[in-house]
């Protein structure tokens, strides 16, 4: 498989080059092709956005309407044909995010534009940074455009923990100024935009958990099939670290079972094999109830003591009386995110929010 940063390759930077003097005749293709160019394979993707996003702040006009008028010009048309589309507007909207701050209608109109052909998610936050007000006002009438990737903008662009972007730290702190962004957005047509929504309020539930607790019960009232599965993506981290506010609003009460058995299968895993454990419980209800099963990994740390890790397993509706037993699989290997340690492990059930049990295992290195 080709590398991820090979989406900027050499032959990406000529073709854009290319539109770009088709757009603009005085632009210096071969200039642009050896600046945005230079030590590419010694950069990985976000390194190579940046020089290529360089390379247009040199060799684009200085004046950024005109500039903006050349970047525009040098897309590919709605109607499809020949132009800068795709991965290939991420450097550009970058520039628009860095140049296009004194000139902020103008900015914005052609992120409007580059984000039908991309997503100008990354390059809307310098414009959310500088003047957060002015920039809501337009993303407000966005979430009216027919454009359904415009109207994913107003969402996406907005997230105040946007994977991989620069964070919004004021939305961070208070995210009321964006809330009604949201409930414009609660009911769109398109499936897209919807998730969008729900992953600005995953991002939002993890500063203020009982807002989005409040939010969800109040979008839920009567709610279509469609917005009620946002909210419950939208509730995901929730649910999984068993916040009961959230549990309560998704139909999940405090769960009436026990818990019969806990086997763990292979009291010894070996880093890079898998844990296998098995659970065994019975609903003491006189009535149906929805579970959410998950479970919790206590990993070692290297001073001994052990951090939970909530991974969630299964959802399902429980009679009277019933039993339940499933046995899940759960790999652990090498991960950059984690440094593994050997010794005593733990593996805990919880249902509903609620821990029902553990045991032990023993991680060898």
């Amino acid at each position: 498989m080709e590398p991820f940063k090979n989406l900027f390759s050499v032959t990406v930077i000529e073709q854009m080059a290319d539109h770009l003097r088709r757009a603009w005749p005085p632009f210096d293709r071969d200039g642009f092709v050896a600046a945005a160019s230079a030590g590419l394979d010694a950069l990985e993707l976000s390194a190579r956005s940046r020089q290529i996003q360089a390379a247009l702040g040199r060799f684009l006009p200085p004046d950024f309407p005109t500039a903006a008028d050349v970047l525009l010009a040098a897309l590919r048309p709605p109607e499809g044909g020949e132009g800068v589309a795709g991965m290939a507007l991420l450097p550009m909207t970058h520039y628009v995010g860095e140049h296009g701050i004194g000139h902020f209608d103008r900015g914005l109109d052609a992120l409007r534009e580059m984000t039908k052909r991309f997503s100008a998610e990354f390059g809307i936050r310098a414009f959310l940074l500088a003047d957060a007000p002015r920039c809501l006002k337009t993303l407000a009438t966005w979430a009216r455009d027919p454009d359904e990737r415009v109207r994913r903008l107003v969402s996406e662009g907005t997230r105040p923990r946007l994977p991989w972007a620069t964070r919004l730290p004021a939305f961070i702190a208070d995210p009321s100024p964006v809330l009604p962004l949201l409930e414009a957005l609660r009911d769109d047509p398109s499936e897209d935009v919807r998730r969008s929504v729900a992953n600005h309020l995953n991002d939002i539930a993890k500063d203020h958990p009982d807002l989005v607790v409040d939010l969800a019960a109040r979008w839920l009232r009567d709610a279509p099939p469609a917005r009620e599965r946002l909210v419950r993506h939208a509730c995901r981290t929730l649910v999984k670290n068993g916040h009961p506010g959230a549990l309560a609003a998704l139909g999940h009460g405090r769960p009436v079972v026990r818990l019969d058995r806990l086997d763990v299968r292979t009291p010894r895993v070996r880093l890079g094999e898998a844990l296998v454990f098995s659970v065994s419980i019975a609903s003491e209800a006189e009535t149906p109830q929805d579970l959410v099963i998950d479970y919790v990994i206590h990993h070692r740390k290297a001073n001994g003591r052990t951090s939970p890790k909530v991974f969630k397993w299964k959802r399902l509706r429980c009679a009277a009386g019933e039993a339940h037993t499933a046995e899940r699989r759960h790999p652990i290997r090498p991960i950059t995110t984690r440094a593994y340690y050997p010794g005593e492990h733990f593996v805990e059930v919880q249902v509903n929010g609620e821990p029902l049990g553990r045991a032990s295992f023993e991680l060898v290195m």
